[in-house]
């Protein structure tokens, strides 16, 4: 998988040139495309080159984002009890992890966690559930409180409700959903190793039906898996072709009690050139990062914002988040604004 680079000498020692990375984002900024094997050489470069990778990445962030950041801020609606066996996950069947289980909140829970986010600047608010596809019950929940949140906050509502059929994504789109996430979480060819209850297809379905009702598409992956670099620009190139808006990456965050439990394979480096990757490979895109980034990217999280323009603020579904006051302070000293206004 490894390509061979240009060596350059320095008295005994070869050493590597670094890839083309300013010469790909001039490519990339005069509507040329990154290939795969651009996209693997970012994955496999390395650490002395990553503050000239960053700064290539950051001329395309710049371009369509400028330097601003936006906040997003989940909600678990309800918690644990889902059917699948997805390996990563603490809510899973097959997970022993002590996680609060109950069904879809109630009205007055919902809309508080509304008004915190707003209260947070976040400009979208993620109502998720754990469950293979939402029941009608829960459909229903979702179908009353998002005009009465849209309403009372001006927030966006971002949806992540499991897998969907046709006539469910044409309702979320009608009671004013405006996003729905649903994530691949990696490649194609690596799927089977992280969840057996249903496939990448069925995935892939979900997102084209969302698509196809008139919502945008909110759609990224884990890192940390037991992937190889060649499944994580798989699964980049598929969000490109898909035409997905918005991509949250994940950092594996192995939770006791999961099939994954003590799994740790990542470096801040490795993080920051998976960033890079997907910036390159979805230059346009809303590109967030997500769970785990407090945990492996550390000290380094500011550098994440050259490239990615969006964080979550807050905690995450079952695991602690940074305090907000660090997430701003972050971003006040990068000299990045939060963008609040929505519809941006």
């Amino acid at each position: 998988m490894a390509t061979d680079l240009t060596t350059m000498t320095t008295g005994d020692s070869p050493i590597s040139a670094a890839p083309p990375f300013d010469a790909w984002a001039d490519r990339i900024l005069d509507g040329g495309e990154l290939t795969r094997q651009e996209a693997l050489q970012i994955l496999e470069s390395r650490d002395e080159d990553l503050l000239s990778l960053l700064a290539a990445g950051f001329r395309l962030r710049e371009r369509f984002f400028g330097k601003t950041v936006q906040l997003y801020f989940l909600m678990n609606a309800k918690s644990g009890l889902c059917p699948e066996d997805c390996h990563y996950c603490s809510q899973s069947k097959v997970s022993d992890a002590p996680v609060p289980k109950y069904n879809i909140l109630k009205r007055d829970a919902l809309m508080d966690a509304a008004r915190l986010a707003a209260e947070l600047g976040a400009k979208t608010y993620c109502l998720v559930i754990s469950a293979r596809g939402p029941n009608e019950r829960e459909m229903k929940a979702v179908e009353e409180i998002v005009p009465e949140i849209k309403q009372k906050y001006d927030l966006d509502v971002c949806a992540c409700l499991g897998l969907l059929s046709r006539d469910q994504a044409d309702r979320l789109k009608a009671c004013g959903v405006d996003r729905v996430n649903h994530n691949l979480n990696t490649g194609e060819e690596y799927y089977a190793e992280i969840c057996s209850t249903h496939t990448y297809a069925d995935r892939v379905e979900t997102l084209r039906h969302v698509r196809d009702a008139g919502m945008e598409m909110c759609s990224g992956g884990i890192i940390g898996m037991g992937e190889s670099y060649d499944d994580i620009v798989s699964m980049a190139l598929d969000l490109k072709e898909l035409g997905v808006q918005s991509i949250p990456l994940n950092f594996l965050n192995s939770i006791d009690g999961t099939p994954l439990e003590g799994k740790k394979d990542l470096s801040p480096q490795d993080c920051l050139r998976a960033l890079a990757m997907f910036r390159f490979v979805n230059p346009s895109r809303e590109l967030r990062i997500s769970g785990g980034r407090e945990i492996h990217l550390r000290s380094l999280q500011p550098l994440g914002l050259y490239v990615a323009n969006s964080v979550f603020v807050g905690d995450y579904l079952t695991t602690k988040g940074q305090a907000p006051d660090e997430d701003y302070q972050m971003i006040r000293d990068l000299g990045f604004e939060v963008t609040t206004a929505v519809g941006d």
